[in-house]
């Protein structure tokens, strides 16, 4: 590769005593992006449950039935703590009691029964005993539990203590959904992300075409997938007989248990998401790493009139598009960003159109890619800088009490207030100082005794997150900012390898269940140890 075929970003600095050489790591990581373009996502226990339960014919069949039952809470569930557990803990119920249903179960029938027994308990609990936390606002939720919980109540029969419905659901949408597959009609895109949940009407749905994957992933362009989801590829192949091999649907679900090993990811591939915020949280710390042009020109070739998808099957979104513009004209490769407006509400940008809620750091992504675009543009851009000013108070009328931000993409709270602050600190003004000081405050306020930061417990990502607000506004000048910017670095130092790799990453990011996607992820704790390095007199110690 040649020095043409590289764009250089920020400035080399070398390495003290006891750091990390973070550029090092960087170019490690992009080297990743490259060499893995479908992308690299955590394993999810509700996709995986749905893969055992629909495709008992692909490979991997047992490694994903071990997965799940290495996964079983104390108390009997899968997942996260709170409501994020229901859904992981309904789908695996199902799977191994659909396990536990066929005539030469894999594994050891008594003991199947014992995990599926202290599943139910824990779900009768929650949902006939009301007990239930409160739910979180994840895709599909309204869709995936009416339908885990009418095949479980079908498996336990007239005679058994069937599930009720979470409060507020009551299976109307699902019937809809299920209709309109069956007539033959064509869905909207995001729903067949969970296309899973149609049951029987799925199976070849007339409505639903397999989108192509082609070279953009490491195979041929005889793969495609459904949705970018194995557990919708795997419903739209129906669950009888194994498909004809080289059927291309087939091959992407052969392809990601390969990559896998058995257990599978939500959503894959996530290409152009993986890459937009990988570059962008890198170059936004100003960490010097050689991109390679081509990564540059896929990002650009990823934007469309509608802009782009976060991968192959998935919706073009204004979240995926605008980090994707943001982090090209950090790169450089500046373009107008005129594809979002189509994503424009009367009061704010939309994740997608027809959304049902709204998203804060949607906004602030938006408001990245339009306010990095102004400083490009050599004169005046009135739409532009319209929306800047509504996004800008749209944002700090999101901001909660006590200085942070809540968003349905993510379960912590110091991901969306980072987002927020962020780019209320570029391109807020001085009317936005106080909505960043705010959050700074709340930041330092929540720092754990061991210098982490997180909602459950601190982890490397939060702490991340925490660090870059503290480092990246004026508003964290001061002594008392930069002790807990000592104290949060040394806690992420011994939290990772010596070439920035996490010993644990927990999944905190929103889909069918929470997930980790490991390049984002990863670089905003590289960014955030570059930025701590930089800051504090780290030599010698």
């Amino acid at each position: 590769m040649s020095v043409d075929d590289l764009v250089v970003v920020g400035a080399a600095r070398q390495p003290g005593f006891g750091e990390i050489d973070v550029a090092a790591a960087a170019r490690e990581l992009v080297a990743g992006l490259v060499a893995e373009p479908w992308g690299q996502a955590s394993a999810s226990i509700y996709e995986t449950g749905r893969l055992v339960s629909l495709a008992p014919w692909l490979s991997g069949h047992a490694a994903r039935v071990r997965f799940l039952l290495a996964a079983q809470r104390p108390d009997g569930g899968w997942g996260a703590p709170d409501g994020y557990a229901l859904v992981p803990t309904l789908s695996v119920t199902e799977a191994l009691a659909a396990e536990l249903r066929r005539e030469a179960p894999g594994f050891e029938r008594d003991s199947l029964a014992g995990v599926v027994d202290r599943g139910l308990g824990l779900l009768r609990s929650w949902l006939n005993d009301e007990r239930l936390p409160s739910l979180p606002d994840m895709p599909a939720v309204e869709l995936i539990a009416p339908a885990l919980i009418s095949m479980i109540n079908g498996y336990l029969g007239e005679n058994g203590e069937w599930l009720n419905l979470p409060a507020g659901m009551d299976g109307a949408k699902l019937s809809a959904v299920r209709a309109r597959l069956a007539s033959g009609a064509a869905v909207p895109q995001k729903l067949v992300h969970a296309l899973e949940v149609a049951g029987e009407a799925a199976v070849a749905a007339p409505g639903v075409s397999p989108s192509p994957i082609g070279t953009a992933g490491s195979l041929s362009s005889a793969t495609a997938t459904i949705g970018a989801s194995p557990a919708a590829g795997a419903a739209w192949l129906g669950a009888g007989e194994a498909p004809e091999p080289g059927a291309p649907v087939r091959r992407y679900l052969e392809a990601v248990v390969d990559s896998y090993g058995g257990a599978v990811p939500c959503a894959l591939p996530i290409t152009v998401f993986e890459r937009g915020w990988a570059l962008s949280w890198l170059r936004r710390a100003g960490i010097p790493v050689a991109v390679p042009s081509g990564l540059i020109e896929d990002l650009c070739d990823a934007l469309g009139p509608e802009g782009s998808p976060a991968g192959p099957g998935l919706p073009s979104d204004a979240d995926t598009t605008s980090v994707a513009l943001y982090a090209l004209a950090l790169l450089g490769a500046v373009r107008e960003p005129d594809c979002l407006w189509l994503y424009e509400t009367g009061t704010h940008f939309c994740t997608w159109r027809g959304e049902e809620g709204e998203s804060p750091t949607v906004n602030a992504h938006v408001l990245d890619a339009f306010g990095e675009y102004l400083r490009h543009v050599p004169g005046p851009a009135p739409r532009y800088e319209a929306a800047v000013d509504r996004l800008t108070a749209w944002l700090r009328d999101h901001q909660r009490v006590e200085g942070s931000w809540q968003d349905r993409w993510h379960a912590s709270p110091y991901y969306a207030t980072a987002c927020c602050t962020l780019a209320l600190e570029d391109f807020g003004g001085k009317d936005s100082a106080d909505a960043v000081d705010r959050a700074v405050r709340w930041v330092l306020a929540t720092q754990r005794e061991d210098g982490s930061w997180g909602r459950w417990e601190g982890t490397a990502e939060e702490t991340a997150y925490a660090l870059h607000i503290l480092l990246l506004t004026t508003a964290a000048s001061g002594e008392r900012p930069m002790e807990a910017v000592k104290r949060g670095y040394h806690y992420l130092r011994s939290s990772v390898s010596d070439q920035g790799v996490p010993v644990v990453m927990p999944p905190l990011w929103h889909d069918k269940d929470l997930y980790l996607p490991v390049a984002p992820v990863r670089a905003t704790i590289l960014g955030a140890l570059y930025l701590a390095q930089g800051a504090l007199p780290l030599r010698g110690e």
